[in-house]
């Protein structure tokens, strides 16, 4: 699909789309934050805010750039907005210590779920991938390995290791949107290891 189809579906809502859109530019934004932030949990916690930001403001999207240079000047200006939050928390929770504590209490459980339903959710459509798909997956994302270095780790060639990572996206795509009408309250679910 190119890139203008990409964009109208994504702003229609596609969940495959958006699961593309989210495959082609979250390694990138992550690379990008990691190397801004420093700590991996705030680089990926701004990379996905980034990308919510991209989709909510894909539909004003102009095709005077590139979308991954429009993507970037979203990062960017997210990486602003973490440098700003960080520095009022700072000079407010230096001032009054027990809020921290106190938003920590007030969020935590909500953050906590929606945290844990997610994972759930990955954990779910990683368990219906072959074996194989799931390898593959875990080695770019999880592991964060290049496609050269997959290609070493399961000796074959480039070209190989490339094809497969795209279907291994493909499935992880179809499945992950089959995942969506998870029960959350369902005992089952909760009762699932995490990885």
């Amino acid at each position: 699909m190119n890139e203008s189809e990409l964009i109208s579906q994504v702003i229609s809502n596609d969940d495959r789309a958006i699961c593309e859109l989210y495959w082609q530019f979250m390694p990138k934004l992550r690379r990008f934050f990691l190397k801004r932030v420093g700590s991996k949990k705030d680089a990926e916690e701004v990379a996905h805010d980034t990308f919510l930001s991209v989709l909510d403001a894909l539909p004003s999207f102009n095709y005077r750039s590139k979308l991954s240079t429009w993507i970037m000047g979203i990062a960017k200006h997210e990486l602003v907005d973490y440098y700003r939050k960080r520095r009022i928390k700072k000079i407010l929770f230096s001032r009054f210590p027990f809020l921290e504590k106190l938003i920590d209490k007030a969020l935590g459980p909500q953050l906590a779920l929606e945290e844990k339903q997610l994972k759930q959710r990955i954990l779910k459509t990683f368990k219906g991938l072959s074996e194989g798909y799931a390898q593959i997956l875990r080695l770019k994302y999880v592991e964060g390995l290049s496609v050269a270095e997959i290609a070493e780790t399961l000796e074959i060639s480039y070209k190989a290791a490339e094809s497969r990572l795209t279907r291994a996206r493909l499935a992880f795509q179809k499945v992950f949107v089959e995942t969506q009408e998870i029960n959350f309250q369902d005992p089952q679910v909760w009762d699932t290891p995490e990885s």
